[in-house]
């Protein structure tokens, strides 16, 4: 299904009749009230249920399975992209009132991962700043968040070390993943040929070099620890500006002086969903994996081979040194781990078999999660 509904012209519109439309839509507004708190009833019931059988509160299958119904079943005139923004407010509401879960995001407020937990989970689930990746890992491995939100790739960066350093050795598992648009704005308490410093991440103002090349900025850039500490830093200092998402902006009440101004009109920055429960299949999904290739040459073509066997896609893969070690026996140099996704679920009957085969050409092999491919930019 695309987004693109049609809004056939209704008869009504040009009869001039504005209070009786107006009345039409309260009447509706009832019925819907009506219908959502019916809904919420049998929501309370699946929460009680889920407590008794020890179940997790969000189940991101079923989510999956939501809101691919829903689309497939849209007929306009609204678009998909509002009904889904319509529906993942409305589970966030659901999940609060099953048992509201605990959702840890890479802080402070206002920062992009802040963002994605919020388009993704909606503004009614209890959220928590943390300040580095491996603190949100730590939450959820202790039991005191349920999920937690992390950055793994940009589009124009690449993989983002602190999340697969952060990997290693972890009582939990990848359930979900997040796509979403990055868009920077300049915020600032005056004018633009006024600005004395803009502060923001080096990541950020490597996302909009031309931008601030082309308006003789570059010279002005100081680093941040993060774009929503640059963006308090500018709503402190009437000569600073920051670069940082439009949420810092709200938080700090400040409008933005430039809009958009990443060189990337596509810029993605792709999360990974974090928690201790496993997520079913969808038909639709994904596997990110940890593996080390066996030291002898060839051995990482035999992995990829496993997958190419059986036709399966490898949709990203990056090395890194494996923990630091040097190679045994003296050699010179580094073992070296990767970090892939595949298409499908580590249960499919040929995902599961690849995976099989993969091992016999690895010294360690570990499936870090399967979860639903996300269908959207949120």
């Amino acid at each position: 299904m695309t987004d693109d509904k049609t809004n056939p012209s209704d008869p009504r519109a040009t009869t001039g009749d504005l209070d009786a439309l107006r009345a039409e839509i309260d009447g509706l507004d009832e019925r819907i009230l009506e219908l959502l708190n019916q809904r919420a009833e049998v929501v309370i019931a699946v929460g009680q249920a889920k407590i008794a059988s020890g179940a997790a509160t969000y189940v991101p299958n079923r989510e999956r399975e939501v809101l691919d119904r829903l689309i497939a079943k849209n007929e306009g005139p609204l678009a998909d992209r509002t009904i889904q923004a319509i529906y993942r407010e409305l589970m966030s509401g659901s999940l609060s009132l099953e048992r509201q879960p605990r959702i840890a995001y890479l802080g402070p407020a206002g920062s992009f991962s802040h963002l994605a937990a919020t388009r993704k989970f909606g503004s009614s689930v209890e959220q928590v700043a943390l300040g580095t990746i491996s603190a949100i890992f730590d939450e959820i491995e202790r039991g005191r968040a349920e999920l937690g939100i992390v950055p793994i790739e940009n589009s124009t960066g690449g993989g983002v070390t602190d999340t697969l350093e952060a990997c290693h050795d972890r009582d939990l598992c990848i359930c979900g993943e997040i796509n979403l648009g990055v868009h920077l704005y300049l915020f600032g308490q005056c004018a633009i040929e006024e600005i004395q410093a803009i502060y923001s991440k080096p990541e950020a103002f490597a996302q909009c070099r031309q931008w601030l090349t082309q308006r003789g900025l570059s010279a002005k850039t100081v680093p941040a620890a993060s774009t929503s500490k640059a963006v308090e830093i500018a709503a402190a200092d009437p000569t600073a500006a920051a670069i940082g998402s439009r949420l810092a902006g709200e938080i700090h009440h400040l409008q933005p002086l430039a809009e958009r101004i990443e060189d990337d009109p596509n810029n993605i920055t792709r999360f990974w969903v974090l928690s201790k429960t496993p997520a079913k299949p969808t038909g639709d999904d994904k596997s990110a994996l940890y593996f080390q290739a066996a030291d002898r040459p060839g051995a990482l073509v035999e992995v990829l081979d496993a997958f190419r066997a059986r036709n399966i896609n490898m949709t990203f893969i990056q090395s890194r040194p494996g923990r630091g070690k040097a190679r045994p026996g003296g050699g010179k140099g580094f073992d070296y781990a990767f970090f892939a996704d595949i298409a499908g679920h580590a249960e499919d009957s040929g995902v599961s078999t690849a995976l099989e085969q993969a091992r016999a050409h690895c010294t360690h092999l570990q499936v870090l999660g399967s979860f639903p491919r996300a269908k959207e930019v949120l």
